[in-house]
């Protein structure tokens, strides 16, 4: 059976999709493979993560649509142009519409850094300490058209403690992110979780 052909969205540094090529040096994303890395910020260190790896690397973007639907409409091109089965939001700092979405059910996840559905958006950690909480951690999830809204995949949880930082928590739970979120598209690959309305189940 052919791998599942996997592309993953970054906006930044890309230590979570350094956790995904690495899973797949080592066996463990499965009948995963990733073919594809597409950032929406030119010069990123995910595109020179991707481009040591030996995958593909390519830009669009978003500062040159007038409009969110156009970006998501040249990205969409693009994800479609890498054969994608599974799209991963890995540090990818766009909210994407239904424009994007379309055709996509069930074939675009996420990484944030909270147990949702507490604390979505930016700055997941420091609504954290500013609320007080004891626990947090991180979610992969299935994305929708919301804000972090999407039903819920997989969780972790990471305790929070009384002289945490911003840094030391997010340090934390991104230690989390980066085996959470291998085990996640393992288990789509190998056809492992099914969604039911809100609800994920895992299939044995």
């Amino acid at each position: 059976m052919a791998p599942m052909r996997v592309v993953v969205l970054v906006s930044g540094g890309g230590t979570n999709l350094q956790s995904l090529l690495d899973a797949g040096w080592t066996g463990a994303l499965g009948a995963a493979e990733i073919v594809g890395v597409i950032s929406n910020k030119p010069g990123v260190r995910a595109l020179e993560r991707a481009a040591a790896a030996g995958v593909a690397a390519r830009v669009v973007d978003h500062r040159g649509f007038a409009e969110r639907a156009a970006f998501d409409s040249a990205l969409k091109a693009e994800v479609q142009s890498l054969g994608a089965d599974l799209v991963v939001l890995a540090g990818f700092m766009r909210v994407l519409t239904e424009t994007f979405l379309a055709g996509f059910e069930d074939r675009v996840i996420n990484i944030h850094p909270s147990l949702l559905p507490a604390f979505p958006g930016v700055k997941a950690q420091a609504q954290a300490l500013h609320y007080g909480v004891k626990i947090t951690g991180c979610t992969v999830h299935f994305v929708d058209a919301g804000l972090d809204s999407g039903a819920i995949i997989s969780q972790a949880a990471v305790p929070v403690l009384d002289d945490d930082t911003e840094e030391s928590l997010q340090a934390r739970i991104l230690a989390e992110e980066h085996r959470l979120l291998p085990a996640a598209v393992a288990d789509l690959a190998a056809g492992r979780v099914r969604r039911e309305g809100r609800r994920v189940h895992r299939v044995l």
